[in-house]
């Protein structure tokens, strides 16, 4: 069953979204939406690795981040509801050093007030580098 609440939403409407904020600057793309789940990728290069030339934990925690925000503003009413990260946490897994990463967002709690969201951060291998849970409040619009 899909969980969106503007179906007609399509990948390239998506990746306009904060183009010129955090996602654009570090290189996020969205790469699939299904009915239940968004997913995208981020490069592992100089804007998102760390000086020992690792992934950044906080580069993991804004691929989260991202997908989990992005996501609850599809799932609500935006014309009556606005949405805000409440919390994350991120388990830092694997360490990754070139390529890509991807990252899958899954609900876990679609409520009037709240959703959560399990993301789980892969590299090209399919290994786990992350394990991320984000916390959106859902608030009435102004």
């Amino acid at each position: 069953m899909a969980i969106w609440y503007r179906s007609s939403m399509t990948l390239e409407q998506l990746q306009s979204l904060g183009q010129e904020g955090m996602a654009g600057l570090i290189g996020i793309t969205f790469t699939e939406m299904g009915e239940n789940f968004l997913k995208a990728k981020m490069p592992v290069d100089q804007r998102t690795r760390q000086p020992y030339g690792i992934l950044h934990g906080g580069a993991s925690a804004t691929l989260a981040e991202t997908l989990g925000s992005v996501a609850s503003a599809f799932v609500i009413d935006t014309d009556q509801f606005y949405c805000v990260g409440l919390e994350i946490n991120a388990n830092h897994i694997r360490a990754a050093r070139e390529g890509w990463v991807y990252g899958i967002a899954t609900p876990l709690h679609l409520g009037r007030t709240t959703h959560v969201w399990d993301i789980k951060i892969t590299d090209e291998q399919d290994k786990l580098v992350c394990v991320s849970r984000l916390t959106v409040a859902i608030l009435k619009g102004k």
